[in-house]
């Protein structure tokens, strides 16, 4: 006696399972066409950044060309947007001279900005014995004897946007701060690095995101 297989019911279960998978992708776009419309009514800005004040407390170039610096800067970040907030993630501050790194990373600890919100960091930007090119080493001379020194401080990270109850992914952040910082007043004939003090700067920042 042979048993017939009724493929009526497994027909029934794979449009049921496709009316889901159909379903689910209807919503799914529905979700996202949402976010999209209201994204672009809201227009989200980048963050501003500003760089205030930069005080030294050492800087040396001894040989073969090793540099150990030591410096305190304020920098401050607003939040241009009236709707969105920004999560700041995974962010890290250095400084740069002629394209060249020449500390150490800095961690700056994850916040949360609210719409129209200002946060203001005072981290401390450092670096011992970092071996620096030796175009860099005859430069870095040569901005000491003249009194002032060229540098770019620099953040990155990551930020997520806020809409509502929305958060968005990751994105990178890079920002980059020129800093003209003076050594001294070579008119008071003090050479050298004169330390524990602060240089107001108040130099925008260029953001990319």
């Amino acid at each position: 006696m042979s048993v017939k297989h009724c493929s009526h019911h497994g027909h029934n279960k794979k449009k049921i399972i496709k009316r889901i998978l159909i379903g689910l992708a209807i919503l799914v776009a529905i979700v996202l066409l949402v976010f999209f419309i209201t994204w672009a009514i809201l227009q989200p800005k980048k963050p501003q950044f500003v760089l205030q004040d930069a005080t030294i407390y050492g800087f040396n170039v001894s040989a073969p060309i090793l540099l150990s610096s030591n410096f305190q800067v304020t920098v401050s970040a607003r939040n241009p947007n009236s709707k969105i907030g920004i999560y700041y993630d995974q962010l890290t501050i250095f400084a740069t001279y002629h394209s060249q790194q020449i500390t150490y990373f800095t961690v700056i600890q994850p916040v949360y900005q609210g719409h129209k919100d200002l946060n203001i960091w005072s981290p401390f930007v450092y670096g011992t014995n970092v071996p620096v090119a030796p175009y860099n080493g005859a430069a870095l001379s040569q901005d000491q004897s003249n009194g002032a020194i060229g540098l770019v401080i620099k953040i990155n990270g990551r930020v997520r946007w806020k809409v509502g109850s929305f958060i968005s992914g990751r994105y990178h952040l890079h920002v980059t701060c020129p800093a003209y910082i003076p050594f001294g007043n070579k008119n008071s004939g003090i050479a050298g690095v004169v330390t524990g003090v602060k240089y107001q700067l108040a130099e925008q920042c260029s953001v990319s995101v």
